[in-house]
């Protein structure tokens, strides 16, 4: 009995041992491919690296002494109060994992086909929207991270706690026309922890316009609540992300955003207002360029030749021209979840009349919420394919839908609250038209009509003509409240859903 007992001893220490060399090479390999990533990864540019203010890097790689975080600025950006925190070592990797990897360093070129991106069948776009409200449903019963909204783009992301570590996921939560914009997703986070303006020719590092300009992929963040003046237009490069989740961000007082001949942008959760016309300057678009600006009109957000956009969950208000401007062969946009309000003239899609690469142009508008003191252009089109998607209109004064130059308008499940105005109850308006409006392709399908609201429906066969691949519609009209409850900027705070 005792040999017996001697022998299982022995076995146990030789598994022990076996098992022990085997964690260890382990726990050796970790630690290589670990110091690898701390030397290989970083966060912005050099001047960034170099900069004494290192808290407000987030850097990958586990050993974070040497990028001089320390262990209580770490435990807040995952959301403890305190640090070291209960949880285990283990568990602390796992959060480090899921949050900071991915960020290699990947370099594109500027100068692409920018609009070689229209698709060649605008409706089946326009069902893939259908179809992805239908899988938001199908999630939400069977409990996996879903809001019970029927919003297929809330329903991916804001019901995860934990959305602080995981901030890159929103870029695979597109829809529509502009689902495949990644935006920075592969590349860097760039926290902006100045709210200064003071050089648009040599902006500061640290500063939104910094951020905004650099060659490489950015997802960009803010350290903190902020008001950003602008002296001169914001324009942008491409791959980048403005994330303004967790902190209470305005763009406002001063110029705007410029997007202009780039691809693959992400504008989430800014507060976009009081925008004025500036230029006669000259302006910094990329860390090799700047160059003379005219007179910008004062938008808030001015999207110029350029493809692969998603705007969501903005809120934009009282701009000199309009709110959302996308012209001169811009292509390959999601305009979703904003919130709009106290403006005139609110979006414009296509150049002019006579601009005929504006054919190319596909737009979808989904679940944003068009409020109180608008008067027009929600949107205002031309030439193009837009989808007008579960969106709830409660006020306008004059028209909600207007185009000219033939677009095509595919108006699915929006609620349509006219104003008590007996002169203002149509939804559309043809605009200088010498009655070849019948001929254009605009339907109503699903839509809710309330207050003696009524949409004129045009084209050959009207419903018939949008049956190639998205008949079945959209989510019911009746959920519309539901689905644009959380439009517009969103209050999210770390370790909560959003």
């Amino acid at each position: 009995m005792r040999a017996r007992s001697s022998a299982t001893m022995g076995v146990s220490l030789n598994l022990f041992s076996l098992l022990s060399t085997m964690v260890l090479l382990l726990a050796l390999f970790v630690s290589a491919e670990n110091e690898k990533l701390v030397n290989s990864r970083f966060v912005g540019t050099e001047e960034l690296q170099s900069s004494k203010n290192h808290q407000w890097q987030w850097q990958t790689g586990y050993n974070v002494k040497p990028l001089g975080l320390d262990l209580k600025n770490l435990g807040r950006l995952f959301g403890y109060h305190s640090f070291p925190c209960s949880c285990s070592a283990q568990t602390l990797s796992l959060q480090l994992d899921l949050a900071l990897t991915s960020y290699d360093f990947y370099f594109f070129t500027s100068d692409e086909a920018l609009n070689e991106h229209a698709v060649d069948n605008p409706d089946e776009i326009a069902s893939m929207v259908d179809m992805s409200i239908r899988n938001s449903t199908e999630r939400r019963n069977l409990g996996f991270f879903s809001c019970a909204t029927g919003n297929p783009v809330d329903d991916c992301w804001r019901c995860d706690p934990h959305w602080q570590l995981h901030r890159k996921r929103l870029a695979n939560c597109g829809i529509g026309f502009g689902r495949n914009a990644v935006g920075g997703r592969d590349g860097k986070y760039y926290v902006v922890n100045n709210p200064g303006d003071d050089d648009p020719i040599n902006p500061r590092p640290g500063t939104l316009r910094h951020a905004v300009i650099q060659d490489q992929p950015l997802w960009i963040v803010f350290k903190r609540d902020m008001v950003i003046t602008l002296k001169q237009e914001l324009i942008m490069n491409s791959f980048k992300t403005i994330d303004g989740r967790g902190v209470n961000v305005h763009i406002a007082y001063g110029a705007c955003i410029t997007v202009q001949f780039i691809t693959n942008v992400i504008i989430h959760g800014l507060h976009i207002h009081d925008c004025k016309p500036t230029g006669n300057a000259m302006v910094r678009s990329s860390p090799s360029h700047y160059g003379w600006r005219t007179i910008a009109d004062g938008d808030g957000i001015s999207i110029f030749g350029s493809s692969h956009i998603w705007i969501d969950h903005n809120s934009l208000s009282n701009c000199a021209d309009g709110l959302i401007d996308a012209i001169m062969g811009s292509t390959a946009i999601t305009i979703s979840n904003n919130y709009f309000t106290h403006h005139n003239e609110v979006m414009l899609l296509g150049h002019s009349d006579s601009y005929t690469r504006d054919k190319l142009m596909q737009v979808t508008i989904a679940y944003n919420h068009f409020g109180e003191g608008l008067i027009q252009r929600m949107p205002r089109c031309r030439h193009g394919y837009f989808h007008v998607v579960n969106n709830d209109y409660t006020h306008w004064e004059m028209y909600a839908i207007g185009g000219s130059a033939e677009p095509t308008i595919n108006s699915q499940g929006n609620r349509y609250l006219a104003p008590n105005n007996a002169f203002a109850k149509e939804v559309t308006h043809r605009v200088e038209t010498n009655n070849n409006w019948k001929h254009w392709n605009w339907r109503s399908e699903g839509d809710l009509l309330l207050n003696g609201a009524y949409f004129i429906a045009s084209g050959a066969g009207a419903a018939g003509s949008y049956a190639r691949a998205s008949s079945l519609g959209a989510k019911s009209s009746s959920m519309v409240g539901t689905i644009t409850a959380g439009a517009g900027v969103l209050n999210c705070r770390r370790g909560y859903q959003c």
